[in-house]
């Protein structure tokens, strides 16, 4: 007696020869997703993600307040230390991202990372913002005398915190996210 020709569940003129590891649903190769455990359908591998999701939108907005205020904090004390800023600025988004982690009780989710990197954002150009504002008011004040020079120093002033900055939550975004090969 021969086995009837399987086809995968999602796309029926598909002949297959694989099954799903988890619900043994036949399923075609572009169907297919490989885990560590063997391949997987879709509807499997996305609701054995959904149990890893556990930070709701509170945990998301205090991560996002969380990472702007440290950020906002390290923005400044990065500026004082110079070029030794550039070497501590990625040291300092691990730290953020751990403080980030104990702020939402260690709970996960794939937006974290992004709303932190954000909020993070926000704050290092909350500190750019406040750094530009008096040369911004004295430009709109009619000040003639401020020369080019003055204001090329200034732009270049506001360069290195951004630099910063992005370190910094280059740093952060990467170790809320893990390493994924």
């Amino acid at each position: 007696m021969t086995e009837a020709a399987l086809t995968c569940y999602v796309h029926p003129e598909r002949p297959t020869g694989l099954r799903c590891q988890r619900c043994n649903r036949p399923i075609c190769v572009s169907c297919a997703i490989q885990t560590p455990v063997g391949y997987r359908c879709r509807e499997c591998v996305r609701g054995q993600q959904q149990v890893f999701e556990t930070a709701g939108r509170i945990d998301l907005a205090l991560g996002g307040i969380v990472a702007g205020v440290c950020a906002a904090v390290a923005t400044p004390l990065l500026s004082l230390l110079g070029f030794w800023g550039f070497l501590l600025a990625p040291l300092v988004g691990g730290g953020i991202a751990e403080v980030v982690r104990v702020a939402v009780r260690r709970r996960r989710s794939r937006r974290l990372p992004l709303v932190a990197g954000s909020g993070a954002a926000a704050g290092v150009l909350l500190y750019a913002g406040l750094r530009a504002a008096p040369l911004g008011l004295l430009l709109l004040g009619g000040a003639s005398e401020v020369g080019a020079g003055a204001l090329g120093r200034a732009g270049l002033s506001l360069l290195w915190p951004l630099v910063y900055g992005g370190l910094m939550i280059g740093s952060l975004v990467a170790r809320l996210q893990g390493i994924r090969l």
